[in-house]
């Protein structure tokens, strides 16, 4: 946790030092979301409620939003975690939202689109006579531009696109993510309908419509769409689905307009330039020994959702916005996304399998709880301080008595490093992996064993440090014999849980929350499309809002495993050794104590192929070692020798004639060509990035510590050292 934080909440000074301890941080953001309260009271009012604010993350009861960590009381003050933006069928439209999605990323946000209004390929251009090239296209132009604008600074922005399923163009949006490294700064879902579903169903065709003018264009069977859909997804894991009459039916401002998208992790509908401000309740601190057993907390959870209904409301009082219409709008309607992590946690301290109907009951009851709870928070300030401003415009205009303060209050959404800090689980999702090695400071690796499994194992006797070692390779005890059956039933990884239980826990959440969830259905690599199919179709018969899948091995070739995975990735990083013809890459400059040396680097899917370095003015020898020692470090680097271990044997070689320049000493020519490779690609701002396109040679390997990403909550997570990304 404490490495997570430093690397990317933590204050830093112009050197990159760090200059704020955790403590500090939450007494910034608490003291910066309280001062709304003075909006409504006193000083006194609101220094009270910072006391409270801050014991409240403190405890690690309930986090904000990234943003929210990152930025209080520091001069960016952008609080959001997500945005829609309207994208309007003509160029000046197109362009407009392109310009605004530039300012959302540069302010640390993510955007979500929907490309459903633009016209489709091959229609006439009344203006020039011209042909139009359709969304897809112009999706292409947004992806473009979202590499050269890094997200508040430090990481490319992160986007969703949904087109409508009855647009003329969908098969070509379904398709558009094929190749692996196309739109790679977008997440893509499919807009299904309920006359779309109903035409599966029926096994009969479904109308095409031209956006511009509502008229029938064409029909497609409505089965074989539904297919290639599919097909698609298991290939890949693109499209998701997200189901658009469902999400409008709990709509509450149906007369600003109809919800078109959701932000790129899937679990927020928003309406066009709105954004909404995000939190989590840790679940895994409310369950309580009694004499009956372990029980839920209900009471003091009560207490913890009150409290972050007030905070996620006082959050939109302080935060500023990329734009004043989104300003306009937020401040309309108030929506903010109450949700959850350490589920799975708190189901290994009840001693309840993830994957039983126990494990359902329990996520209804507490899931049904937290969303009472929080409309009568919601009602109680709308009491204080009025209801939200659109409540003439809502499903609450015949009664705006009694309307609540905001919108919406409830969102389950991904909370990869969130859950890091927190010490618990991610989200609704089972726990990865029981024990594993994760990245900690200065390189080391520690190995992290599930505090509720390793309490268990101690009370229970089976606990050795050889088990956990064993665990830690597997990632799973799902096969380990000698650990009590009673003890492998409760304590199941994702891997363990079959996708219909995954969709079944969707649900039941989905049923008590006023937005979306965000999950990842995992998928066995031999799942065939069948199987995906029977997860879309149970995702719809049960009230889902959406559904995304990731089939083991479906990006890129990499296994998502534990034992192999990395042998895996070397031999994907082997194959790759014939030279295209043409690459591109980068020379820095670089002073050392035998004169200029200049480290060419050319790269392949973002990431390192090959090395030429040379030194100015100085001797053959010199030049020749030089030159041998580039030759083999790009012999290494196409040999599949990840790029980490390149770097800790070049970083640190001593030479004769070490020379200072800015961001250290330089010791020689091999430390100086470890340094540009290190700064390059595991640190820095193109590390954040994870690199050019964010793929890597390995698959989907984590771009900052080279372990295996987990999909889980509709992102990417690597819980070895905390990265995450919308996927």
């Amino acid at each position: 946790a404490v490495t997570v934080l430093e690397r990317r909440y933590l204050r830093k000074d112009n050197q990159g030092k760090v200059i704020e301890t955790p403590e500090q941080m939450f007494k910034r953001v608490a003291h910066h979301i309280a001062k709304a309260e003075t909006n409504y009271g006193t000083e006194a009012d609101a220094r009270e409620m910072e006391e409270a604010f801050y014991e409240l993350m403190t405890d690690l009861k309930f986090l904000p939003n990234s943003p929210t960590l990152m930025n209080a009381g520091r001069q960016l003050g952008q609080l959001a975690a997500c945005f829609v933006l309207p994208v309007e069928d003509s160029m000046e439209g197109i362009f407009d939202s392109l310009k605004n999605a530039a300012m959302i990323h540069k302010s640390g946000g993510g955007t979500g689109f929907s490309f459903s209004r633009l016209r489709p390929k091959q229609s006439r251009v009344g203006t020039t006579g011209g042909i139009a090239s359709g969304p897809v296209s112009f999706m292409r132009i947004f992806n473009t531009a979202t590499e050269q604008v890094k997200q508040g600074g430090t990481r490319r922005g992160a986007n969703m696109a949904i087109l409508r399923v009855d647009h003329p163009d969908i098969e070509e949006f379904i398709d558009c993510k094929k190749e692996q490294r196309e739109l790679n700064n977008f997440n893509i879902s499919v807009g299904v309908t309920e006359a779309f579903m109903q035409a599966v169903n029926k096994n009969e065709p479904y109308d095409l419509i031209d956006p511009r003018d509502g008229r029938k264009v064409g029909q497609l069977d409505a089965a074989d769409l539904y297919q290639k859909l599919v097909k698609s997804a298991w290939g890949s894991g693109d499209p998701g689905i997200i189901f658009l009459d469902r999400i409008n039916r709990d709509n509450p401002t149906p007369a600003i307009g109809q919800i078109e998208s959701t932000n790129p992790c899937g679990e927020q509908p928003l309406l066009p330039m709105e954004a909404c401000n995000l939190g989590s309740i840790n679940l895994s601190k409310f369950v309580i020994s009694t004499d009956e057993g372990p029980m839920v907390n209900y009471d003091g959870l009560a207490d913890a959702v009150h409290l972050a209904v007030r905070f996620l409301d006082d959050t939109i009082e302080v935060a500023r916005y990329p734009l004043p219409e989104i300003t306009k709008m937020v401040r309309g309607n108030r929506k903010i996304g109450l949700g959850v992590m350490g589920f799975a946690d708190m189901l290994f301290q009840l001693g309840i399998p993830y994957n039983s109907e126990a494990a359902i009951e329990s996520a209804e009851a507490v899931m049904g709880f937290i969303q009472e709870e929080s409309h009568k928070a919601s009602r109680l300030l709308a009491a204080e301080r009025g209801p939200f401003d659109n409540v003439d415009r809502s499903i609450y205009k015949a009664d705006p008595g009694s309307a609540p303060r905001n919108a919406t209050t409830t969102t389950i959404a991904p909370t990869g490093t969130l859950s890091i800090i927190a010490g618990c689980s991610s989200g609704i999702e089972p726990l990865f992996a029981l024990s594993f090695e994760r990245n900690v400071m200065d390189n080391d690796t520690l190995l992290e064993v599930n505090p509720y499994f390793e309490k268990v194992a101690r009370e229970r006797g089976f606990y050795s440090q050889e088990l956990m070692d064993e665990v830690a390779a597997h990632g799973s005890i799902h096969q380990m014999n000698d650990i009590p059956e009673d003890v492998r039933e409760v304590f199941v990884t994702a891997h363990d849980v079959s996708p219909e239980w995954h969709i079944r826990m969707q649900a039941a959440f989905q049923k008590y929350t006023d937005n979306a969830v965000s999950k990842t259905v995992n998928l066995p690599g031999d799942a065939t499309e069948d199987d995906v199919r029977k997860v879309y179709d149970l995702a719809y018969r049960l009230g889902c809002k959406g559904v995304t899948i990731y089939r083991d091995g479906s990006k890129e070739n990499q296994v998502l495993s534990f034992s192999g995975s990395e042998d895996t990735a070397d031999t994907f990083m082997a194959a790759v050794k014939d030279r295209p013809e043409t690459l591109e890459g980068f020379t820095t400059r670089v002073k050392t104590g035998l004169g200029q040396l200049y480290v060419t680097v050319t790269e392949y899917a973002g990431q390192p192929f090959e090395v030429f370095a040379t030194i100015g003015k100085s001797g053959r020898s010199t030049t020749a070692k030089t030159e041998a020692i580039g030759r083999l470090v790009s012999l290494a680097l196409r040999s599949g020798i990840r790029v980490e271990k390149i770097v800790n044997q070049l970083k640190g070689i001593g030479g004769e004639h070490p020379v200072f320049q800015e961001g250290g000493l330089v010791l020689s020519i091999p430390d100086a060509i470890g340094r540009v490779l290190d700064n390059r690609y595991l640190k820095g701002a193109d590390a954040e990035a994870g690199g050019k396109g964010g793929n890597t040679l390995m698959g989907e390997t984590c771009p900052e510590c080279g372990k295996t990403i987990s999909f889980e909550e509709g992102c990417m997570t690597c819980h070895f050292c905390g990265f995450s990304k919308c996927a």
